[in-house]
């Protein structure tokens, strides 16, 4: 097994095709799949299914692939570090959930780490996918909170993923609402008080349940719900429609606008906010970097 055929099978997963894999390496089509036929049979396993409609990452090949981007970003910094500077593109992911904090550090560590070549994705996505890619090594860290009420059955699914989850902050629920909505005068605000405006969430997919919700969860039931998949759009109806949504209180005026304020919300229970890495995986200088800078905007 070589760097390069890691490289070469990452890159087909990352294409989907042997050709557009191949046109991206500069190799030919038969010299890559010679390539990857040599490293399953050296390791003995099949990472991708062959099909007449093409190829498909098999159950085993995801988690090979996930081994495969760490070994090879470990190797990256390596040169890095005893090349001078010269370990070529630096690449780190990271799933989250919509913090605007999770935002800011990723733009210092662009700032650090973003010379001449670089490859960095940032994913704000739903809470089953930030687990799952971090279940297989997509992304180095997750992000997501944990309460009393979605706890027991987060940790459930993280213990079968081996992944652990490490606090970073305890934060109070409150609630975003428009600088103009009516309750914005308020120093907390109940839930009672809510009920005649629109509830605004993220949208959870196939697993759009209370346990994975990126709010915290209430008992009271809500009369008005629009659910989204993207911060504008939330913030556009929040202001619009004079809807709110339940968060951890950590604004940015920059990212979330000037017209958008944090009000406490009364009776509800903590929020613990924190990062999921997988037990198996080794933290990266970059990964390590990232969550350095997470906790001094933390503080």
């Amino acid at each position: 097994m070589t760097l390069q055929q890691l490289k070469y099978v990452i890159t087909v997963a990352e294409t989907g095709t042997i050709t557009e894999a191949a046109n991206r390496l500069y190799i030919s089509q038969p010299s890559l799949t010679n390539a990857i036929h040599e490293l399953e049979k050296e390791m003995n396993l099949v990472i991708f299914n062959r099909t007449n409609k093409g190829i498909s990452i098999s159950k085993e090949g995801e988690d090979f692939l996930g081994y495969a981007r760490q070994v090879l970003e470990q190797a990256a910094i390596l040169e890095d570090k005893y090349k001078g500077g010269q370990g070529g593109k630096k690449q780190f992911c990271v799933s989250t959930q919509h913090y605007s904090f999770a935002v800011n550090a990723f733009v210092d560590l662009i700032k650090q780490y973003g010379q001449d070549e670089y490859d960095f994705s940032l994913r704000e996505t739903q809470t089953y996918e930030i687990i799952d890619d971090v279940a297989k090594m997509r992304s180095e860290v997750g992000i997501l909170f944990l309460n009393d009420f979605n706890e027991a059955v987060i940790r459930k699914i993280l213990k079968s993923h081996e992944l652990e989850f490490h606090d970073l902050f305890v934060a109070r629920p409150h609630v975003f609402i428009s600088r103009k909505h009516p309750l914005a005068g308020n120093t907390v605000i109940t839930n009672e008080e809510l009920e005649e405006y629109p509830y605004l969430s993220f949208e959870q997919g196939e697993h759009n349940s209370f346990y994975f919700s990126e709010e915290i969860f209430s008992a009271v039931e809500r009369k008005k719900n629009i659910r989204v998949r993207d911060r504008a759009s939330l913030f556009n109806l929040l202001i619009g429609l004079n809807g709110y949504t339940v968060c951890s209180g950590v604004i940015d005026k920059k990212l979330n606008g000037k017209d958008i304020i944090a009000v406490p919300l009364a009776d509800e229970s903590e929020m613990r906010i924190g990062y999921i890495v997988h037990r198996k995986g080794v933290m990266s200088r970059l990964g390590q970097t990232y969550l350095d800078s997470l906790k001094q905007y933390l503080k």
